[in-house]
């Protein structure tokens, strides 16, 4: 019977630990006495503490069971689980309905095991987790923002918007950025009219583009045989002759002209991680702009070379970066007039914006930014213009071809602030000079400390940019 009895209780006791009372590592102890102020009970989520009264109680009850629950041990101690974070009151009673205590009981975020998860997730890291009322604050310093964005996404599991970032990022977080803007423009142009005049006594008859109506009249002379240097006509050549008293002419024009433009710039900027930082190399001008009032107000366009580029260090030398540009420039062929005083001008614009991912020093091109225009234009006389061979008297043919291509080459860097010292500035080679240098040995500038040497370097070899 006793055996039986020992066995009742072993399995009653056994419940009881599965079912009400968690298992507890490291449990602290409070100790209550009659007419002593208590301290608080802090007791982690989802773990136990033990409360023990020294005198009997014969009552308990707990102020929010949604905060903390208890459970009886025996006479003078008790099992508080935390269940939620927040903070309640524990009461204990005698026998006679005499007060024991009022313990405050405060329910935190398991730090314990958040900083086990923690230590796993990123080894090395110097992070002090804290608990503050009813939420956690991480402090310390990381080593990039991708790991500190992996801390507070941890300590949110734990406390949903109850987390305090007053962590640091370490390492570099400052960000240059190498940009090199290359384009090249080219323009054909070519040009083949011929034009046949015929004037006499009576008679009078061109054709094409000749010398410009109204030159040739009846009992005009056509002009020696020559090159023509009127205002509007290039690049021609006129042959005459005579029959009697009619004389004859041909006008022959014939130009090709080439262009080849070339636009380099490399603008060099830092920006902290996170930051935006922007370049303009180019103008201002101004838009008149129309009003609801009838009046008109000036507006600003920027054009030239613009950059707009955002940064962020990911991890270590591992940088996101945001990135738009822009070339753009005045086209006074597309520009139209509003009224007798504005002239709107047109632009010719190209930009791109992209987000890529790089380590320090790598290197990215935006290439292939390619346009070409192409135009050619035949005007002529009707049925005339299509004889063979004279009929290229009567008319006028014209071709145009104009390419640009615009490549960007963009790396970054993570840079330190240094010195000013370790810092030279163009105007460090050379000094202005003195009266006698300038009037006597007519010098406008002279070199000037170690860099002047430099600059008393003859360059008889090429030099500057290349571009193949």
């Amino acid at each position: 019977m006793q055996m039986s009895s020992f066995f009742k209780a072993a399995l009653i006791g056994l419940a009881v630990s599965f079912t009400t009372i968690p298992t507890v590592s490291n449990a602290e102890t409070l100790k209550v006495v009659r007419g002593a102020p208590s301290a608080a009970l802090k007791v982690p989520m989802n773990r136990a503490v033990v409360v023990e009264s020294e005198e009997p109680y014969g009552q308990l009850s707990i102020a929010n069971p949604d905060i903390a629950d208890t459970t009886p041990l025996s006479n003078k101690s008790i099992y508080v689980l935390g269940k939620t974070p927040g903070r309640t009151t524990l009461t204990l009673l005698d026998d006679a309905g005499g007060l024991i205590a009022n313990v405050e009981v405060q329910v935190t975020p398991d730090v314990a095991e958040f900083k086990e998860r923690l230590r796993q997730i990123l080894p090395g890291e110097h992070i002090e987790v804290r608990t503050a009322n009813d939420g956690i604050v991480l402090s310390g310093t990381v080593s990039s923002t991708a790991k500190l964005d992996r801390a507070l996404d941890l300590a949110n599991r734990y406390a949903p918007d109850r987390v305090s970032n007053l962590m640091n990022v370490g390492g570099t977080q400052q960000v240059m950025l190498k940009v090199r803007f290359a384009e090249v423009q080219r323009s054909v142009v070519k040009e083949l009219s011929a034009s046949f005049g015929v004037a006499g006594n009576d008679v009078q008859s061109e054709t094409g583009t000749w010398l410009g109506s109204g030159i040739l009249n009846p009992g005009a002379h056509i002009p020696a045989p020559g090159a023509v240097t009127r205002t509007g006509i290039s690049g021609a050549t006129r042959l005459g002759f005579t029959m009697g008293s009619v004389q004859f002419g041909v006008l022959l024009e014939a130009l090709e002209t080439k262009g080849l433009v070339r636009t380099l710039a490399e603008p060099n900027l830092t920006a902290l991680s996170g930051q935006e930082a922007k370049f303009l190399a180019g103008g201002e001008i101004p838009i008149p702009v129309a009003q609801d009032n009838n009046t008109i107000t000036v507006d600003w366009k920027e054009f030239g070379v613009l950059m707009t580029f955002t940064p962020r260090v990911v991890d270590g030398d591992i940088i996101n970066l945001r990135m738009e540009a822009e070339v753009s420039g005045i086209d006074t062929t597309q520009s139209f007039q509003v009224g007798d005083n504005f002239t709107v001008p047109a632009f010719r614009t190209r930009k791109t914006s992209t987000t890529v991912e790089m380590r320090d020093g790598q290197s990215f091109a935006i290439a292939g930014l390619l346009q070409d225009d192409f135009r050619d234009q035949i005007n002529q006389i009707p049925w005339l213009g299509d004889l063979p061979v004279l009929g290229a008297l009567f008319r006028s043919t014209n071709y145009r071809r104009d390419q640009s291509e615009l490549v960007i080459i963009i790396t970054p860097h993570l840079v330190t602030p240094t010195r000013g010292e370790a810092l030279a500035l163009p105007t460090d080679r050379v000094r202005p000079p003195s009266e006698k240098e300038l009037f006597i040995g007519g010098k406008t500038a002279m070199p000037k400390g170690p860099a002047g040497e430099v600059a008393r370097q003859d360059f008889n070899a090429s030099y500057g940019y290349v571009m193949e």
